[in-house]
């Protein structure tokens, strides 16, 4: 009886010891997140990055259905210039007020700005009447993730933005 009762007694200390070697690993790459469908099928929607609240570096993407154009297809694929000017008309408003609260933010201009949006085969060329070059790493993925998310659905389009005071890019979105 005393065996088992030392035994279970030197039990936890052997298994607390044996944990101590466990070693770190780093950061295991698993490949590409998923993609999953947010809305339901049959609707385009229009997806807008803005920056989370809790981190000032984080972008986000926020899927804003389109109900006036519901049964026309799925979104997806290359897009007309003019899809890709509403998008960032779409930005440039800001988050809603839904958007808002779940907090989210935007990093541009608040100010109505005018754009202009040209594809040419080395990717999308956005043009503001405003000056970009001071623009934060945050602001600049808004911008590059939406517009290039807005002419390719896997975002990989290259993206130069043109301002008044000078040109950013051509970058891709990083999210």
């Amino acid at each position: 009886m005393r065996a088992w009762r030392a035994l279970g007694a030197l039990l936890p200390a052997v298994v607390l010891a044996a944990g101590c070697g466990i070693r770190a690993t780093d950061v295991v790459e698993a490949g590409e997140p998923a993609i999953v469908q947010v809305g339901p099928a049959g609707q385009q929607g229009t997806v807008l990055y803005f920056v989370s609240s809790s981190s000032a570096a984080r972008v986000l993407p926020v899927v804003r259905l389109d109900r006036s154009q519901e049964g026309s297809g799925v979104y997806g694929g290359a897009t007309p210039a003019g899809g890709a000017e509403r998008a960032l008309d779409m930005l440039m408003a800001g988050p809603s007020k839904a958007e808002q609260d779940a907090g989210l933010r935007s990093e541009l201009p608040t100010r109505r700005i005018a754009l202009t949006v040209e594809l040419s085969a080395q990717g999308v060329q956005v043009t503001l009447d405003a000056e970009v070059t001071g623009l934060s790493e945050p602001a600049r993925q808004q911008l590059f993730c939406t517009a290039a998310q807005a002419r390719t659905a896997d975002r990989g389009e290259a993206v130069t933005v043109t301002g008044t005071d000078g040109v950013i890019g051509p970058a891709h979105c990083s999210v």
